[in-house]
């Protein structure tokens, strides 16, 4: 049950729906308890319980759910616009939508490593790929980041000017 907070983060940022993140992370605990006896207790549960999640993803995708519907509804319900007031959430927003820009691999990569706190060693093993290429994945989707941070912002200007 400790698991389960961070299991459901990771599920959102692979899915990036809600629901598809909780039907996700149900349908992995299920085969978690299917294969319990694949478990070895001297290992790191987090990791194996997120490598279940991801191949449990892997496999959706795989099998033709089409992220663009997801990506859609996921952008319709993120507000374009919000009250002057709400400056942070604002920002929160723009840099959400930047993250979920990046490519699956990055994304997923960069989620393990710097929101779940998973060393790159655990976070290749979730992955199923060599440390040194979530070394390398982290390390691009850092640079699109800043690469967006340091983008041109647009102005806004009165009328006339």
């Amino acid at each position: 049950m400790s698991e389960l907070p961070a299991l459901r983060r990771y599920a959102l940022s692979l899915t990036r729906d809600p629901g598809n993140a909780e039907d996700l992370v149900h349908d992995a605990l299920v085969r978690a308890m299917e294969r319990s006896a694949s478990y070895d207790p001297a290992g790191n549960l987090r990791g194996w319980l997120m490598s279940i999640v991801h191949n449990l993803h892997i496999d959706r995708v795989r099998s033709g759910k089409s992220a663009a519907g997801r990506d859609r509804d996921y952008a319709a319900q993120s507000p374009e616009n919000l009250a002057p007031s709400q400056l942070d959430s604002v920002r929160l927003q723009q840099v959400r939508r930047a993250f979920d820009l990046l490519p699956d691999e990055q994304r997923e990569a960069m989620h393990l490593v710097t929101i779940e706190g998973l060393s790159y060693d655990e976070a290749a093993a979730v992955l199923g790929v060599p440390s040194g290429t979530v070394m390398s994945r982290v390390s691009r989707g850092r640079e699109a980041l800043r690469r967006w941070e340091s983008a041109p912002a647009l102005r806004l200007i009165k009328g006339g000017e």
